[in-house]
């Protein structure tokens, strides 16, 4: 394919009127996006592939311009590595397209198919959302990861990347309209918000004729102010404060593989444990052999008293502490009596996000599954598990901690809703 060029630079005058176009554009692309047919969308899913793997150079030359302003604005090294398309991450970006392209549609699928007495058959048929407006910081990756999942799902969708990846994403845009164009679908069923412009998100998140569902993926700050000012529904997660629960019947061995696994295989991420819960007839064997593990890895524990009464010399939790989502090497402990005990805490302290129970006592375990009122609930299993891949969903658009329409990892299905379907052969409804 021919290579991809920038736009030429813009300067947004009126940004309602430009969110206005967006939102228009992106309605009637949805209907004809809703209606292809599993061929197209992965033909563009694949030539989207395609044409990142032939333009990587210029999408590397349009990400060092990113970069070499992150510097200029003093971004932190975390910032500068989350922002960075290298060679490996432009080669997963075509990978997650691929991926995408797959997986099973889930548009189209009738379930529940029945007969009714008066002879007409009723089932359910899974449908795309509509317009998604997905508002994100920092990884550029996350523009095609969105457009991916949206356009797999039958969606056509608005992309506010932060102004940090402003080129990066405005070069991922034309390659995936690149892509989309080659597959014979609209262009405008992904685009991006083309000004840095802060107002440009308060209009999106006003635009209800335009748009069905918004999708933050961010810091807190970020979330909160979506979920505050939005008149659009809101898929969304606050917090991760994730917790693993080891009951006076888990094995020892288990127990630490798992609590260790939980905070430190990554500790910026939504689904690390925050706070360790133990009971407090295995404290005293437990604890210790915690507490050297987590020392290799220069994690800084907070115990409650009976905890620094096992591990001397750690430092003290405070109230905050059990709420704290920390996305770094700190953790909080707490010494309880009883599983009870443990689900209040969780049920009291945590985000509903991620909360797993070591234990080889299977009555115990169900009815921690049962009680614990989180998205994700787990047996003997690390809180590291909790993601879109490692479920079988393919690329994730993020997780959801509320309870109504998608919960946990939100994948294809997350980013459809059903309606019903009537088959019948002339019936009519008599009195």
């Amino acid at each position: 394919m021919n290579a991809v060029s920038l736009p030429p630079e813009t300067t947004i005058t009126d940004v309602p009127a430009y969110m206005q176009g967006l939102g228009r554009a992106a309605r009637a692309a949805s209907r004809e996006v809703a209606e292809a047919e599993s061929g197209r969308k992965n033909a563009a899913l694949m030539a989207i592939a395609d044409v990142i793997v032939s333009q990587r150079h210029s999408l590397a030359e349009a990400n060092a311009r990113d970069i070499e302003a992150g510097r200029a604005r003093g971004l932190d090294a975390a910032m500068l590595d989350r922002l960075t398309l290298n060679d490996a991450r432009i080669d997963a970006m075509a990978e997650g397209c691929r991926q995408v392209a797959s997986l099973p549609d889930p548009v189209g699928v009738i379930t529940d198919l029945a007969f009714r007495p008066s002879g007409i058959q009723v089932g359910r048929m899974r449908v795309p959302l509509g317009v998604i407006g997905i508002i994100y910081e920092s990884r550029p990756n996350v523009t095609i990861d969105a457009a991916a999942l949206c356009l797999k799902s039958g969606n056509a969708t608005i992309l506010r990347g932060g102004s940090e990846a402003l080129h990066s994403n405005r070069a991922l845009a034309e390659i995936i309209q690149a892509g989309l164009g080659a597959a014979g679908l609209p262009r405008s069923a992904v685009q991006i918000v083309d000004t840095t412009d802060r107002a440009a998100v308060g209009e999106l998140l006003r635009m209800q004729e335009y748009v069905d569902v918004i999708v933050p993926r961010g810091g807190k700050g970020l979330i909160e102010r979506v979920s505050r000012e939005s008149r659009v529904p809101v898929i969304k997660h606050l917090d991760g404060v994730c917790h693993v629960y080891i009951d006076k019947r888990a094995d020892a061995d288990k127990a630490v593989a798992i609590a260790v696994n939980a905070k430190t295989q990554r500790y910026g991420t939504c689904n690390t444990m925050e706070t360790l819960l133990i009971h407090s007839e295995r404290a005293a064997e437990i604890l210790p052999r915690l507490r050297a593990a987590y020392d290799k890895c220069s994690v800084e524990l907070r115990g409650c008293e009976r905890t620094l009464a096992i591990l001397p010399g750690i430092h003290t939790a405070t109230e905050a502490d059990w709420y704290e989502e920390y996305l770094a090497p700190v953790l909080a402990i707490r010494v309880v009596d009883s599983l009870v005990a443990a689900m209040d805490h969780i049920n009291t302290y945590g985000s509903q996000h991620t909360d797993s129970i070591v234990t080889e006592d299977w009555t115990t375990a169900r009815r921690f599954l049962r009680a614990v009122d989180s998205s994700s609930v787990m047996i003997n299993a690390s809180t590291r598990f909790a993601d879109g891949f490692e479920y079988g969903l393919g690329a994730e658009i993020g997780i959801s901690t509320d309870k109504l329409h998608a919960r946990g990892p939100v994948g294809l299905e997350g980013l459809t809703t059903q309606k019903f379907v009537v088959l019948g052969d002339g019936h009519v409804r008599g009195g």
